[in-house]
């Protein structure tokens, strides 16, 4: 399904050759000029949308057809439909839409659904016989059968050759593992978030956003990995949704250890809310507990607080 992914079309999915070897030259396709006619589609719940002509036939948000893809014959949903976009946002080549989705097709999608549960057992029980140190995600066919992939986490590098030549002497097709990462794991298996909603990953997210710690720190969090971590162990993607606001709030804002000039004489900021546009500032020269809530339109920044490496201002340059 690499065809015709919506940009930006991320890591490739195949591994690359050994660092020794000679790589062939692969010429890349020439990119399309001119304005096409699109149907969006995607192959899971919260999967990337590839772009597919749909010829002369009229789509809608919803419907279920059959495609070719790099994979074999697939089945996919609707989500764009029929639309003129730019060349230039097409990974090329475009492919045709074969159909739609018959009674038929979507029978023998379900009946895949369950032979994937059954494929999944036989494949732990194989993965437990060859002593291997990885563990199955999930199982899944293509459309038309002709291949089954096997998903799997391994904490480090696993011989499955054998494995392999198991798994297709019992299936009679063609078998591919494919080693994922925890959070592709996580978006495969789906579950409730500590928010109480449905993962973010296997609800919506087409594919993952960078998240930083220092978009925990920017908004405020605990830096406890228990509290900004998702079930995967990674940091929440969520992190990354009101960050850009908080970076636009946080450059007006000034930083903790600013001494800053109130209504009602000077002190310190000890205490900043970017969002909310104030922050708390401890008076200087009067009681110790006199700590107030200004507007940051109230104060002025007198002197903003040393950064760690700085050095201090020697007595010449005073």
């Amino acid at each position: 399904m690499e065809e015709n992914e919506k940009k930006p079309t991320g890591a490739k999915r195949d591994g690359g050759a050994k660092p020794d070897a000679k790589k062939p030259e692969v010429k890349k396709p020439e990119p399309l000029v001119g304005m096409f006619t699109i149907v969006g589609i995607n192959f899971h719940r919260a999967g990337k949308i590839y772009y597919f002509s749909p010829g002369k036939e009229i789509y809608k948000v919803g419907d279920r057809v059959i495609v070719e893809t790099s994979r074999g014959i697939e089945i996919g949903t609707v989500k764009v439909p029929n639309r003129e976009i730019d060349g230039a946002e097409i990974t090329p080549p475009l492919k045709p839409i074969r159909r739609r989705a018959t009674a038929s097709d979507l029978e023998r999608d379900a009946r895949n659904h369950e032979m994937e549960l059954d494929a999944a057992l036989i494949c732990k029980k194989k993965i437990k016989e060859h002593g291997l140190g990885m563990r199955l995600v999930a199982a899944e066919y293509t459309f038309d059968n002709s291949k089954l992939i096997f998903y799997f986490t391994c904490e480090s590098r696993v011989d499955f050759r054998e494995l392999v030549k198991d798994l297709a002497a019992t299936f009679r097709t063609r078998i591919e593992l494919r080693q994922i990462g925890i959070r592709d794991e996580a978006k495969m298996m789906g579950g409730l978030a500590a928010c109480g909603r449905p993962y973010c990953c296997a609800d919506f997210l087409s594919d993952f956003v960078q998240v930083s710690i220092k978009m925990a720190k920017e908004q405020n969090f605990s830096l406890n990995s228990a509290k900004v971590s998702g079930a995967c162990g990674r940091l929440m993607c969520c992190l990354q949704y009101e960050h850009p606001v908080y970076e636009e709030a946080i450059k007006v804002t000034p930083p903790v250890g600013s001494v800053v000039s109130t209504p009602d004489g000077e002190g310190a900021v000890i205490e900043t809310r970017p969002l909310a546009g104030a922050l708390r500032v401890k008076l200087t020269g009067k009681d110790k507990d006199d700590i107030r809530l200004y507007r940051i339109a109230e104060i002025k920044v007198l002197r903003l607080p040393q950064k760690k490496g700085d050095k201090k201002p020697s007595e010449d340059n005073k």
